[in-house]
């Protein structure tokens, strides 16, 4: 609601491209992002590998997502999105996106119990990169469940 505001010819069209380019300045998508950059200094692979599907994307050092894939998104279908050799697929085409950037350290965090877990990691160490640390981050339930409750007979 609030106080309407006259602007007056000339000024709408001033204050609509500031308004454009201090959005232009703060926000870069990932499509921008992916062209500006050259060269990944840090980068970290987050593979998330479930019963379901194997999805991997990849992060610069402050966390923004230069480019990411997954089994269903390459085509697979049905329980053939959890197999070692869609994880492999996964990998060459994340390099294929990849093509034009120089990566430095690797940081691989790996969730989840799929099978393209363990094939999705070989398949990144036999690029060649530099990994740095190799890291588990599949939650973990400290407690576990609250058990049922007792049975009367």
């Amino acid at each position: 609601m609030g106080k309407k505001r006259i602007v007056k010819e000339g000024e709408g069209e001033n204050l609509e491209n500031k308004g454009k380019d201090i959005q232009n300045e703060t926000q870069a998508g990932p499509k921008e992002l992916g062209k500006r950059m050259s060269e990944l200094t840090q980068a970290r692979f987050y593979i998330t590998a479930s019963y379901n599907n194997t999805l991997i994307s990849v992060t610069d050092a402050k966390g923004n997502v230069v480019t990411w894939s997954s089994a269903g998104a390459l085509g697979f279908k049905g329980p053939k999105k959890a197999t070692p050799y869609a994880a492999s697929k996964i990998v060459e085409k994340i390099f294929e996106k990849l093509a034009n950037m120089n990566i430095g350290k690797v940081f691989i965090y790996v969730q989840g119990i799929g099978n393209g877990r363990d094939a999705a990691i070989r398949a990144l160490s036999s690029r060649g990169l530099d990994i740095v640390a190799l890291e588990d981050v599949t939650p973990i339930p400290h407690n576990g469940c609250r058990p049922r409750k007792a049975r009367r007979v």
